[in-house]
């Protein structure tokens, strides 16, 4: 039976909670750009990523995609069964590939309904969630490529334990929904000015610091609610 560690919101619950789940949270390996569920699709899992980072996307008609949030080792992927929907119509693609573990839904649906902790501490994320994807979408449409590639690195490094990320420009353009080269700009400028170094699909984050003087304000709006709801 694995030990259940890496994920924050796992971590809160209440011990009689987690002696319950122990042997029904299933530790999963999720590889780089595999999706976790599709549009419409019905729920049977909820994963909660330690190691990993999910993409909530939404596509269009014509194949063109923009990202609304990220999940990692702070919440939940698959939040739509907790709200009662059991579907949505996003899409959930690994961000970053790493480790999770995930549950049945009905298991979890039973724990909702079972535990009054378990429900607070969802709603919070959900709020945590809801603001990180209105403030995702007024970045998108007001900011600049480079400012929202210094936020999406931000808030993907605060949900890893590592500096580098492994990514590809053609997939961080499908998560910022704009065009590959807009992308290889912004980071060609961001590595010339020492903040990061890309290489390979690699990209390290070397002046942290840095990223967050040239970040729009957007980042911090989302860190401060997070770090705001989600004290667990």
């Amino acid at each position: 039976m694995a030990t259940v560690t890496g994920n924050r919101l796992l971590e809160a619950l209440p011990a009689e909670v987690m002696s319950r789940l122990q042997g029904a949270l299933e530790p999963v390996r999720l590889a780089l750009g595999q999706v976790i569920y599709e549009p419409d699709e019905s729920l049977s899992h909820v994963y909660f990523p330690t190691t990993s980072i999910v993409s909530l996307l939404y596509t269009m008609e014509n194949g063109t995609s923009a990202e609304m949030g990220i999940v990692g080792r702070d919440g939940i992927v698959g939040i739509a069964v907790f709200m009662g929907g059991d579907t949505t119509p996003n899409r959930a693609v690994v961000q970053s590939a790493g480790e999770a573990f995930r549950l049945e839904s009905k298991i979890f649906r039973n724990e909702i309904r079972r535990v009054t902790e378990l429900h607070r501490l969802l709603l919070l994320y959900t709020q945590a969630l809801l603001t990180q994807m209105s403030q995702t979408a007024v970045c998108n449409r007001l900011h600049s490529v480079e400012q929202q590639l210094c936020r999406w690195l931000l808030l993907s490094h605060d949900r890893l334990e590592s500096d580098e990320l492994v990514m590809t420009q053609e997939l961080i353009a499908n998560m910022l929904g704009v065009r590959r080269e807009g992308v290889s700009v912004a980071a060609h400028r961001l590595q010339e000015a020492g903040l990061i170094r890309y290489r390979r699909g690699r990209i390290k984050i070397v002046d942290r610091a840095g990223l967050e003087r040239a970040v729009c304000e957007c980042y911090q709006v989302v860190k401060r609610e997070c770090d705001r709801l989600l004290d667990y």
